[in-house]
């Protein structure tokens, strides 16, 4: 893989955990792209999808909804420390 990488300087890889909570934002997002707006059309070539995933883009923002965070620190923090302690003991078998 990193010899791969290595060639294909255009490519990074990121780390991304997936329990993280803003990642189930993200995927609920993409899910409602996909079944609002891609899987009901008919798209003639690229430039067309591209054109309406602009529009749902542009419909979707007009209307924000802000992200409320209601968990608290110290609850996620405590989460944290027990993934940690798992994986330690896993990593130290």
């Amino acid at each position: 893989m990193q010899r791969w990488l290595a060639r294909h300087k255009r490519f990074h890889v990121h780390f991304t955990p997936t329990s993280a909570a803003w990642l189930n934002r993200i995927e609920r997002f993409f899910r409602d792209l996909s079944e609002n707006r891609i899987r009901r059309g008919a798209f003639q070539d690229p430039e067309q999808l591209i054109v309406a995933i602009g529009d749902y883009l542009d419909r979707h923002n007009d209307n924000p909804k802000p992200f409320i965070w209601t968990a608290k620190a110290k609850d996620i923090l405590e989460k944290v420390t027990r993934a940690q302690a798992v994986r330690n003991k896993r990593l130290s078998v």
